[in-house]
């Protein structure tokens, strides 16, 4: 599968889908006018190939500093599919933050108690 490089916008985060390393990364904010139309896609071909994977290791980096409730459904989408195939392989998902953003170590503390079979980490920088 071809990874998947995709800039950072006003709106939009960067993406990193490295299917080779199995590295991936989301970084910077989120709240696309339309969250469908620009998570869909990607979180397809995310879906497709990790859940073909088995006794992978497999690394998930969220470093946002802003997102919008839209956005928050997909990445409660994504901590499950991560959760989901953590059952048949090494995840790790890592919630990066800055050190004094309350709000994001709070909101990454309340994701990582819905995570079950993957390793949750919160990276303060």
């Amino acid at each position: 599968m071809e990874n998947i490089h995709v800039e950072a916008t006003e709106r939009t985060p960067q993406i990193e889908f490295d299917f080779g390393q199995n590295i991936f990364a989301l970084r910077g904010e989120s709240y696309p006018e339309d969250v469908a139309e620009f998570y869909g896609p990607k979180v397809r071909a995310l879906a497709a190939h990790i859940g073909a994977l088995s006794g992978a290791r497999i690394e998930f980096h969220f470093e946002l500093i802003y997102f919008n409730s839209s956005s928050a459904k997909v990445l409660i989408g994504l901590f499950d599919l991560l959760d989901e195939v953590a059952e048949n392989n090494q995840v790790e998902i890592q919630w990066h933050f800055e050190a004094d953003d309350a709000n994001m170590q709070e909101l990454g503390e309340e994701f990582g108690e819905d995570v079950h079979h993957a390793t949750f980490r919160m990276m303060p920088r």
